[in-house]
């Protein structure tokens, strides 16, 4: 117990690094850069999928008259999942940017400005505490929020807008409600109901970019830091 008590005070009177230390935090805040790097490249690959595959289904219901939109509606299916997939690596790619923006912040910024790492403040015992128990800094539906509000919103708009030309103008204009309806008709799956479901698949994936905004908006606002400074 006096032991743990003497390693907390000698914590909390701790004012400087000694040379090597600094040099192994430089080598730390490398590393980190690194890996936020390549998982920075992993979520441009999933989003690459999601336009490529939606370039396909533009081009298969567009190749001619006869050509169904069904397409354009199955390959949301592949976006829906190409945008769990790049959440879930968007929650590992936080881990190692909100890293190196923490060590920017209170290691690198106030050396340069003042030439002091300004270690009463603590930042470092946050840091520590992060690598001892490593956990995400953000829920899984705020990372889908996060990735509509910066890819997906467009894709999926370009997705419906193409749906719609389709129903409206291909291969010639539409005449009637009915007419769009029964254009819409996939088999045994009725118009009207494509209709709702794209119109609820949209609303959905809206309302979570929305609500994820908001959530965002309001934990920066009481913590007091700009967002890339959080370290959850």
């Amino acid at each position: 117990m006096t032991t743990q008590t003497e390693a907390r005070t000698e914590r909390d009177e701790r004012k400087t690094l000694t040379s090597p230390e600094i040099t192994a935090v430089a080598h730390l805040y490398r590393g980190e850069v690194y890996r936020s790097t390549i998982w920075r490249t992993r979520l441009d690959t999933t989003t690459n999928w999601s336009v490529v595959t939606l370039g396909v289904a533009l081009s298969i219901s567009f190749s001619s008259p006869e050509a169904s939109p069904l397409p354009l509606v199955l390959v949301g299916v592949l976006i829906l999942l190409f945008l769990m997939l790049e959440a879930r690596r968007y929650r590992y790619f936080n881990v190692w940017r909100a890293r190196c923006r923490w060590l920017e912040t209170h290691f690198y910024a106030p050396m340069l400005h003042d030439g002091d790492l300004h270690l009463e403040d603590q930042w470092q015992q946050t840091l520590a505490e992060d690598y001892l128990r490593p956990r995400y800094h953000v829920g899984f539906f705020i990372s889908v929020g996060r990735r509509i509000r910066s890819n997906y919103l467009w894709i999926l708009l370009i997705q419906t807008l193409a749906f719609a030309g389709k129903i409206a103008v291909h291969p010639t204009p539409v005449q009637s409600w009915a007419q769009a309806v029964d254009r819409a008709n996939v088999g045994p799956i009725p118009g009207e109901l494509l209709f709702l479901g794209g119109f609820l698949y949209v609303t959905v994936w809206t309302g979570i970019a929305y609500w994820s905004y908001q959530k965002d908006a309001a934990k920066h606002r009481r913590s007091g830091r700009p967002r890339s400074d959080s370290m959850g």
